[in-house]
């Protein structure tokens, strides 16, 4: 995992450094932002890349409007609608999320910034500034598939108690990713945090927008198992 922090640095800037990164390394790979697949298949990871807001790409999709304040009601009878498995632990955000992937993810090929993910699913992130309901995160999208993520860090100890707190008591309902009150984190927050992002980018997940492999063929430690009868 490619793992990028930046003083000051907040989601939009993350982004422009995320695409540079992966334009260097097609440069480096094929002396060209222009890649050759190993089918012979050529993706330009070239340019500026598209932004979409993930609630617009969601909209587009079922053909209503949908927004981050959409009741988690509203988005089960869209979800029913389209025919998708609800889980009853999901929250509004997560719901929302796994409708995006229903409807949108397949068909973003070329390199496309995702913005504004749910609060409710993104504990450790920014509330952003102009739109109420949804953080200052994106998801990288290549030929399908997230390529990487990158946000601005929630630097207020008493916003992160809040956020962690909602966490624990999803957790305490059967919600498997739930992330727990970690005091010694806020503990630190509270000495003074600065302003700041990250991006997280996997290896092998570079490497199959580089040169179209699954995820089989570029995982640098695949999960091993028995072998079958």
């Amino acid at each position: 995992m490619v793992e990028s922090y930046m003083a000051y640095g907040d989601w939009r800037s993350i982004a422009e450094v995320t695409r540079s990164l992966i334009q260097n390394a097609a440069m480096a790979v094929a002396g060209s932002h222009v890649v050759t697949h190993y089918d012979g298949r050529q993706a330009d990871l070239g340019g500026t890349w598209k932004e979409i807001s993930l609630y617009d790409a969601i909209s587009e999709g079922v053909g209503e409007q949908v927004t981050a304040l959409t009741s988690i009601e509203d988005l089960k009878k869209i979800a029913t609608k389209l025919g998708m498995k609800i889980d009853p632990k999901w929250v509004t955000g997560k719901l929302a999320e796994e409708i995006f992937e229903h409807v949108a993810q397949d068909k973003l090929i070329e390199p496309t910034f995702v913005m504004g993910y749910p609060v409710d699913t993104s504990p450790l992130v920014r509330a952003h500034r102009e739109i109420p309901g949804v953080v200052e995160k994106w998801d990288l999208y290549v030929d399908g598939f997230e390529l990487a993520t990158g946000y601005s860090e929630l630097v207020d100890p008493v916003i992160q108690r809040e956020r962690l707190i909602e966490q624990a008591q999803l957790g305490a309902k059967g919600d498997l990713e739930a992330m727990q009150v970690d005091e010694d984190f806020l503990r630190a927050m509270e000495f003074g945090m600065p302003p700041m992002g990250g991006m997280g980018m996997g290896v092998d997940r570079l490497l199959m927008a580089l040169t179209g492999l699954g995820i089989r063929e570029t995982i640098l430690f695949p999960l091993v198992k028995p072998e079958a009868d």
